[in-house]
C-alpha cells in the first residue's frame, strides 16, 4: 500500500489542473510534495484546514469528475490516484492531529444536525473559540456518513475519529434529541447561545405514488440503510431506481444474504445518475439490471411495471423504493420564523435564513449533493457566522 502511494505520488507532475476539478480546492500539489518529501503531517494539517471531512471526501467523492477527472495525465493514460493519496494521509492525520484552539471568546453556538456540514462547522467554529454543542436526533453522530453510506463503502471508524477529536476540541455532543419537538430555537437562544446553525439533511423518503407502497414487503431506501439488519426481505428484491443510493441498497442486500437482487430503471444505461463505478461494482456482486422498465405497481408478490408500451411482471418477495429524499426536519415553521420552500430551508449564499442568528446549509437546504458540496457550502457559512458572532456581519 505504502509503496503504491508513493509510486503514485511521484508521478505527479504538479501542473496543478486537478485543483480545478476540487469543489473545495484542495492545494492537491502541495499535498504531493509535503508526502514525497517525508512531511505527511504537515500535508495533513494543510488538507484538514482546507476540509476538515477530507478523509471521507477521498473516499466518497465522484473523483472521475473531479480531481482525476482533470488531471492531465489521464489524457493518455491513467491519472494520478488523488484519492487514495489523500486518504493515506488524511487517515494517518487524524490519529495524530493536535488541534489548538483560539482563545474562548465567551460565545456559544448550537449545531443542529451531525452531518457533513454539521461536522465542518463544529470543526471551524471550535477552533476560532467558540463554545460548541452539538443536538443529533439520532444516537451516533455522522448524518449520512454514518446512517445513510454503508460500511463497506465508507469505514465507520473514520466517523468515529472525527468525533473523538471534535471532543478534544471541547465540543459537547448531545445525541437523541430532535430540535423542533421538546425543545425549539426559542429554547436555545433562552439558554444562551448566540448562534444556531441548522443541518438537519434529508431523511424523509420520497415515493413513487403508485399502489402498493404501503404494503408489507416494500420499503423505502433510507430507512433501509440506516439499520439493513432487522429486515428479512427473503430471497428475491427488486429495487427501484438507479442512483448512488440505488447501489448502496442493491450491494447492502447481496451481503445480508439476499441470493437474487434485481435493480429496476425506467430509463437505459447512459441516463443511470449513479456513479459508473458504482454500478460496475454492483454488477461485480452479481446484481441484475432491468432498463426502460416503468414500474406501476407493487403488489404482495412483486412489481408490475410497463417495457415497450406493455404491461409485464416482475416476482419477488421484497420492494425497496430508492429514488429521492426529502428533509423531515421539525425546524422550519410560522412559530421558527424561518421560511421554507418545498419544506426545504431558505438560506442565502452565506447561509442566512430569515430569522436572525440562524443559519443553515448542506441537504436541508439544497437537496441532496455530495459530501463534498455540503463541505463547500459551509466554509462559506463559517465565515458569516463568524462576521455575525463578531458583530461585524
Amino acid at each position: 500500500m505504502e509503496m503504491h502511494i508513493l509510486e503514485e505520488a511521484r508521478r505527479c507532475i504538479r501542473c496543478g489542473a486537478c485543483v480545478k476539478g476540487c469543489p473545495v480546492n484542495t492545494a492537491i500539489p502541495d499535498m504531493i510534495r509535503m508526502l514525497v518529501d517525508g512531511q505527511i503531517v504537515s500535508a495533513g494539517r494543510t488538507l484538514f484546514q482546507n476540509n476538515p471531512l477530507s478523509v471521507v471526501c477521498s473516499i466518497v467523492c465522484p473523483q472521475e469528475r473531479q480531481c482525476e477527472g482533470h488531471c492531465v495525465l489521464g489524457r493518455k493514460g491513467a491519472p494520478i490516484r488523488i484519492s487514495d493519496i489523500e486518504h493515506y494521509i488524511s487517515s494517518f492525520y487524524m490519529n495524530v492531529m493536535d488541534l489548538e484552539p483560539l482563545p474562548k471568546k465567551g460565545k456559544s453556538v448550537a449545531i443542529v444536525g451531525s452531518g457533513p456540514a454539521g461536522i465542518t462547522i463544529a470543526f471551524l467554529l471550535a477552533l476560532r473559540g467558540y463554545s460548541i454543542t452539538i443536538y443529533e436526533g439520532k444516537d451516533q453522530i455522522g448524518g449520512v456518513m454514518r446512517y445513510g453510506i454503508p460500511e463497506f463503502r465508507l469505514p465507520k471508524d473514520l466517523i468515529d475519529g472525527l468525533e473523538a477529536n471534535l471532543r478534544k476540541l471541547g465540543v459537547i455532543i448531545r445525541p437523541n434529541t430532535t430540535i423542533g419537538a421538546t425543545l425549539s430555537l426559542d429554547d436555545l437562544f433562552r439558554d444562551g447561545f448566540s448562534a444556531v446553525f441548522v443541518g438537519t439533511g434529508v431523511w424523509r423518503p420520497k415515493g413513487l405514488g403508485i399502489p402498493g407502497e404501503s404494503l408489507g414487503n416494500c420499503h423505502f431506501a433510507i430507512d433501509y440503510l440506516k439499520n439493513p439488519d432487522v429486515y428479512r426481505l427473503g430471497r428475491t428484491l427488486c429495487v427501484i431506481g438507479a442512483g448512488n443510493t440505488a447501489m448502496d441498497v442493491a450491494r447492502t442486500a447481496v451481503r445480508k444474504g439476499v441470493s437474487h437482487v434485481t435493480v429496476m430503471y425506467r430509463k437505459g444505461w447512459k441516463e443511470m445518475p449513479a456513479r459508473k463505478i458504482e454500478v460496475e461494482y454492483a454488477q461485480i456482486d452479481g446484481v441484475d439490471f432491468m432498463l426502460e422498465s416503468t414500474p406501476v405497481a407493487i403488489t404482495s408478490k412483486g412489481v408490475r411495471f410497463v417495457r415497450d408500451g406493455e404491461e409485464d411482471f416482475f416476482p419477488c418477495e421484497s420492494v425497496i423504493v430508492a429514488v429521492s429524499q426529502g428533509p423531515r426536519s421539525l425546524i422550519g415553521s410560522s412559530r421558527d420564523g424561518i421560511e421554507t420552500r418545498e419544506d426545504f430551508l431558505v438560506a442565502d449564499d452565506s447561509g442566512h435564513t430569515s430569522r436572525e442568528g440562524v443559519f443553515a446549509s448542506g441537504d436541508v437546504v439544497t437537496g441532496a449533493k455530495t459530501v463534498v458540496e455540503a463541505v463547500r457550502f459551509s466554509k462559506k457559512v463559517v465565515e458569516a457566522m463568524d462576521s455575525y458572532l463578531r458583530g461585524t456581519d
